[in-house]
């Protein structure tokens, strides 16, 4: 694997990072519930964490997975998801994308869908 880069994150974005850990969506609070305490196989994930300028929900360092949960607000924005996913696969990030109603609705497919993710780098 590539050596991966450190970035120093403003303080700007620390901050994001920290308020959004406080402000779960309810789809984010379903999933986190199901993801935290290596409770999915084990695996560490980590909840709205800083990679470089953005804010990831949740993200599994050991497999370089992000997983986003995307609601609303993402409607009509594709171009700008698509920018930011660039960007976290230029840093050796691989990106998962479910919906608030992926989560509501198939919360049991959408962890096994992260697992077969994470076991991809296994």
């Amino acid at each position: 694997m590539p050596r991966i880069r450190k970035h120093r994150v403003a303080e700007e974005t620390l901050g994001s990072s920290r308020r959004l850990r406080r402000e779960l969506t309810p789809a984010e609070k379903d999933l986190w519930r199901r993801l935290r305490n290596g409770q999915l196989a084990g695996l560490k994930f980590r909840r709205q964490i800083a990679v470089g300028k953005y804010v990831v929900d949740f993200a599994c360092p050991a497999a370089r997975l992000v997983v986003e949960i995307d609601g609303d607000t993402h409607d009509g924005q594709e171009d700008r998801d698509a920018d930011r996913t660039k960007y976290l696969e230029s840093e050796w990030w691989r990106v998962i994308r479910f919906t608030n109603s992926d989560v509501h609705r198939n919360l049991t497919g959408v962890l096994e869908a992260i697992l077969r993710e994470c076991r991809k780098t296994e």
